[in-house]
């Protein structure tokens, strides 16, 4: 109820207009603005030309010397020189690139939050919104999490304008988009759509448009999780990854190149691609910084580990009950002392411990990690073997799991084998060979039945195949002579 009053409210407000005379003016804004309470809105009065004015501005958003060299310009206008409305005033009158004259209200304040400038100026119908601002960021420099051993060294930011510049460098092409929208009643957050105009899906474009203009929230409080959350609508029990995200603008272009849509939002210092396949999620940067056979090696190889992630745990749990099945040749796989913990819980335990030294170790501080790291290494490794909680074998074979889940750069799609393997292992522990076939046929259901943003396959274009197409997903090819020209 709260929610629709506050809607009503701002829908009230958006009509609302300058009057055109400074007094009343200024008084709307400085009661909408709070500036008494909030000490980093700053409303400046200043004469110039023979008129009064006032200048906002938002305190760590405002360009110094900038807004010093217009103030000198200001101060130095003549009467003679101040132009009569504010439309002629934004064209001619302010020695700046951007500039506009607004009459609303909305359209004023949340450019004013935003870090723009605004200026009134005494017999105007319109505001001058004065785009000088400047936004807190750190250098752009290498993502810690999209490493390469090759390419580029620079990474995305959480400031939008710097992520679609990152993007621009790369294509430069008359065909690129970069259009921007809002959501969030409260927040404002800006989002970007970037894609080529001659190689998008323009039917899937206007869904996600509409979806996005759709939004009913407050605030998207945790970025592009909140507005994958709006543009994915379904239910969400298939835990394989609907988006891929990276923090490369080399990989967002190469993605943009291909015809997908990139979405940028503020804030965020991550890239949303879609439609994504299982084919695309599994792909790195570092499968093209290579020779076409180097780079087809990397990409089988994460294939290869992705599957072992998934299938070497339940099998070996199901071989350990079965011990009949295995060769003789293969006899060492097996447990060299009984286990004094039943083998599923076992499994249980080390994938919720693993996940809890992940989160200890995004927790530590740098200065205590390597003493941490030793100090983890004997205690849980050698010690929970010595103790007869854990068998040696089942410590290699999580530790090989947790090794190799790194080995994707997607975390959802890391955790998606990770509860398709859970799954499997209670299965298997329950019916036995029934259990772990049973679990198979939901892993595989799983990746059939799901479905892209776009509503396509998500096994494209293995299903339904494509040949052509299937191939340079699974080799990495030479160029076409046609685009090394």
């Amino acid at each position: 109820m709260d929610q629709n009053n506050r809607r009503e409210d701002n829908a009230n407000r958006n009509s609302e207009r300058m009057t055109g005379k400074l007094p009343s003016d200024v008084q709307y804004l400085n009661r909408r603005l709070a500036v008494d309470t909030n000490f980093d809105i700053v409303c400046r009065r200043v004469c110039f030309g023979g008129r009064e004015a006032c200048l906002y501005f938002v305190d760590g958003f405002c360009k110094d010397d900038v807004a010093q060299k217009l103030l000198q310009f200001f101060f130095d206008m003549k009467p003679e020189d101040l132009p009569q409305d504010a439309a002629e005033m934004s064209r001619r009158g302010i020695p700046y690139v951007e500039v506009d004259a607004e009459d609303k209200w909305d359209d004023i304040l949340y450019p004013l939050l935003a870090g723009v400038l605004v200026l009134l100026v005494e017999g105007y119908d319109k505001a001058l919104l004065i785009d000088a601002r400047t936004y807190p960021s750190r250098g752009v420099e290498e993502p810690e999490k999209d490493k390469v051993m090759r390419g580029s060294k620079d990474g995305f930011v959480e400031t939008v304008v710097f992520n679609t510049a990152l993007i621009r460098r790369r294509i430069r092409s008359t065909d690129l988009r970069m259009k921007i929208t809002k959501a969030g009643d409260c927040t404002q957050t800006d989002i970007v759509l970037c894609y080529m105009d001659s190689r998008v899906d323009h039917a899937f474009l206007q869904e996600v448009e509409r979806k996005i203009g759709s939004i009913q929230t407050d605030a998207l409080t945790m970025n592009q999780e909140s507005l994958a959350e709006c543009l994915y609508d379904r239910h969400w029990f298939n835990p394989f990854p609907k988006f891929k995200y990276t923090e490369r603008p080399d990989t967002a272009a190469a993605q943009v190149l291909e015809g997908n849509l990139v979405i940028l939002v503020d804030n965020s210092p991550s890239a949303m691609i879609l439609p994504t396949t299982v084919f695309d999620v599994v792909e790195e940067a570092d499968d093209y910084y290579f020779p076409p056979l180097t780079g087809t090696y990397l990409r089988f190889t994460r294939f290869l580990i992705a599957i072992l992630t998934y299938i070497m745990t339940p099998t070996f749990l199901l071989l350990m009950e079965h011990p009949e099945w295995i060769p003789e040749s293969f006899s060492f796989v097996l447990l060299k002392e009984p286990p004094n913990v039943p083998l599923i819980w076992q499994f249980l335990i080390l994938e919720l411990a693993i996940d809890g030294l992940r989160l200890a170790a995004v927790n530590t501080p740098n200065m205590l990690s390597t003493p941490l790291s030793v100090m983890a290494a004997l205690v849980l490794g050698e010690f929970s073997v010595n103790s007869g909680w854990f068998n040696a074998e089942v410590m290699l074979y999580m530790a090989f799991v947790a090794i190799a889940n790194y080995t994707q750069a997607n975390y959802e799609m890391g955790y998606a084998l990770k509860f398709m393997r859970i799954l499997d292992l209670v299965l298997t522990a329950v019916f036995g060979l029934a259990g772990y076939l049973a679990g198979m046929a939901i892993f595989l259901v799983a990746l059939f039945w799901n479905k892209t943003v776009s509503h396509t396959s998500y096994l494209y274009p293995l299903i339904p195949l494509d040949w052509k197409r299937l191939k340079g997903r699974l080799l990495r090819r030479r160029l076409p002579r046609s685009l090394q020209k």
